[in-house]
């Protein structure tokens, strides 16, 4: 069973950086995609960035671009975000899906299984 575990929120200030990640476990997690998602208070989950199974090829939210960075350890079977740069906006809850699937993907519903997700908190 494929179990995903994110860490690393927590409340920073604007301007300020984080460091999320995300471990899998049950399944060869160099086989697969993984994705970022965030869902603020009220609002629908939306994509965030997302790294192909080998890391060569990353997808971006225009949102995002230039202050995100995904990037995955294939030996310690985990995937990151940093977020540098950030803005009031980004606060929501932040969870990684894998894709059973080699190419990374914008759509949520590519996704097959996820994390409970971890609190990102951004004051102004």
């Amino acid at each position: 069973q494929v179990q995903l575990v994110e860490s690393g929120g927590g409340l920073v200030q604007a301007g300020g950086s984080l460091r999320l990640a995300c471990a899998f476990s049950g399944r060869t997690f160099s086989n697969y995609a993984m994705g970022w998602f965030r869902q603020a208070p009220g609002k629908e989950r939306e994509f965030v960035a997302a790294i192909s199974r080998s890391g060569g090829s990353t997808l971006y939210a225009d949102s995002v671009k230039g202050r995100f960075t995904i990037s995955r350890d294939n030996a310690k079977n985990t995937v990151y975000l940093q977020m540098n740069s950030l803005k009031p906006e980004a606060t929501a809850v932040y969870s990684c899906a894998v894709r059973l699937g080699y190419s990374a993907q914008v759509d949520r519903s590519d996704y097959d299984y996820w994390g409970q997700g971890t609190r990102v908190t951004v004051s102004s």
